[in-house]
């Protein structure tokens, strides 16, 4: 599992530096005050919503939360408008590097945009990288619910299940995709008593035919309504005789305010079979 942007953010770091992202880049904010931002991540903007909505001017259209969320709709992860954004004249642009695509992100930079990159593959990485990006890169104090998912995830073991058990975490269909190795996802699931089946392939979301993801015969598959939306109707018969658990894709894959409700909305979904058809 590589470091990640912990150790690479205070590697070498003075007092006068600008600060760096998760990459170890340091973005130059220009001297003062964050006063607009753009989010390209969902779990980012619901971060900066919940902790000072007045700074947040653009978002992605896959940005869901909180509930009526009025900034500037830019387009899509993989796709933003680089000229809408730079219209906004944000102080800061949210990205992650899973979820964007490099080549905007450099299409910003050259527009003269400072840009925060994320990289979080597990939950410790998740709260580090939040506090950095809230109070070194906005420039806000530490937000309350930031302590509380804290607090939440402190002791996941007493919501596991026990036994553990073998899963396959299937993301997206037509073609078969699953999780794998060094993932945000895994590493929630697995503090929650679920090990991953496919973590020995060199891909983090390999590509797995139905055939041998049934040949696994796990003790259970997790069915997440995103990225693809699996429902009661649309997955768990791909599965027969298997137990099948519908879980919230938000709470599984997002790091940011949901992390306070997680734990206990995993934990209740996981232990909540599907009916087989």
């Amino acid at each position: 599992m590589p470091v990640g942007g912990d150790a690479r953010a205070a590697a070498g770091r003075r007092p006068d530096d600008p600060p760096v992202d998760d990459l170890g880049s340091a973005v130059p904010l220009g001297g003062g005050p964050v006063r607009r931002v753009v989010s390209l991540v969902p779990s980012l903007t619901e971060a900066v919503a919940a902790t000072a909505p007045h700074l947040l001017v653009g978002a992605t259209d896959w940005c869901t939360h909180p509930a009526g969320l009025t900034a500037t709709r830019i387009g899509g992860t993989k796709n933003p408008d680089v000229r809408r954004i730079a219209a906004l004249a944000p102080d800061l642009v949210l990205a992650n590097d899973e979820e964007n695509r490099r080549p905007d992100l450099d299409a910003l930079r050259a527009a003269g945009l400072p840009v925060w990159v994320t990289d979080i593959r597990t939950l410790e990485q998740a709260f580090t990288s939040l506090h950095r990006l809230l109070t070194a890169g906005c420039g806000l104090p530490r937000p309350a619910w930031l302590d509380a998912a804290e607090a939440a995830w402190a002791d996941p073991g007493a919501r596991a299940l026990r036994p553990r058990r073998s899963a396959v975490v299937p993301i997206w269909r037509r073609p078969w995709m699953v999780l794998g190795r060094d993932t945000f996802a895994g590493d929630l699931l697995g503090r929650l008593g679920v090990d991953l089946l496919h973590t020995d392939r060199p891909d983090r979301y390999p590509a797995v035919p139905l055939p041998e993801l049934l040949a696994c015969e796990p003790d259970l598959v997790v069915l997440p309504d995103e990225p693809y939306r699996f429902t009661a109707v649309d997955g768990p018969e791909a599965f027969p005789g298997i137990p099948t658990a519908l879980v919230s894709g938000r709470h599984l894959t997002w790091y940011g305010p949901s992390l306070t409700e997680a734990p206990a909305v995993l934990a209740a979904q996981l232990r909540a079979d599907v009916p087989q058809a």
